[in-house]
């Protein structure tokens, strides 16, 4: 079973790409969705949540996001003591989705984690791709989104590793400000990409453009309507 690692910056397409791949039948390990589940109604990092934070967590509610974000905003450790909760969770979920996919026969897996290479995820990948757009279209693409500001954006950015950097680490990058249908393509080609099960870290590290939509992509993407790529 081939294991790729998506990620990306936040607005950077990520959500868009994982649903293409699953299209073409990768068994896909969704992170932020096991963070939700984790932190709902009856979730099980709720009563671990409680002890730094009570305000915040409700056993019939879940989690309020807002008022644990108003909380990290004063005390830094927070946002930490929500991550060492949080992190192992998600970890043995993945654990256990990628055994139950072996024993299957599952030909390959999509680990899609917003926080793969910050998390050094990269040790449980065969290959990593990431997803990226221009800067430009990326802020735009975020300050739509619901609750969303500048201040909050800036936040964001400051915890993920950059883009540039993601790019120069990964395998394969599939750029985003192109529209779907290039996307698309870009995906399927790099699904036909030869790839061997335990190669992680590659012997020859260097960022792979392969032939096809994104080693012909422009330097200077051009625009999109916010409606494409919003994830």
């Amino acid at each position: 079973m081939k294991v790729i690692g998506l990620t990306g910056s936040i607005a950077m397409g990520k959500s868009t790409a994982a649903k293409m791949l699953a299209r073409m039948g990768y068994a896909h390990f969704d992170a932020d969705a096991v963070v939700h589940a984790l932190t709902g109604p009856g979730g099980k990092a709720l009563p671990a949540i409680a002890r730094f934070a009570p305000g915040a967590v409700s056993a019939e509610r879940g989690m309020d996001r807002k008022a644990l974000g108003d909380l990290a905003f004063r005390d830094k450790s927070v946002l930490r003591q929500l991550e060492a909760v949080l992190h192992p969770l998600v970890y043995h979920e993945n654990r256990r989705l990628l055994a139950l996919w072996q024993r299957q026969r599952r030909r390959k897996a999509l680990l899609d984690i917003p926080l793969l290479l910050e998390g050094r995820g990269e040790g449980r990948c065969d290959a990593i791709w990431v997803v990226s757009a221009p800067a430009i279209l990326q802020r735009r693409r975020a300050l739509a989104r619901s609750g969303m500001t500048v201040e909050k954006l800036a936040g964001i950015l400051a915890r993920q590793v950059p883009d540039r950097e993601k790019r120069r680490r990964a395998d394969v990058v599939i750029a985003t400000g192109l529209g779907r249908a290039i996307t698309w393509t870009a995906l399927m080609q790099a699904d036909r990409l030869p790839v061997s099960a335990k190669t992680w870290p590659p012997r020859h590290r260097r960022n792979t453009l392969f032939k096809g939509a994104i080693h012909r992509a422009p330097k200077s993407l051009p625009l999109l309507p916010l409606s494409e790529n919003r994830a």
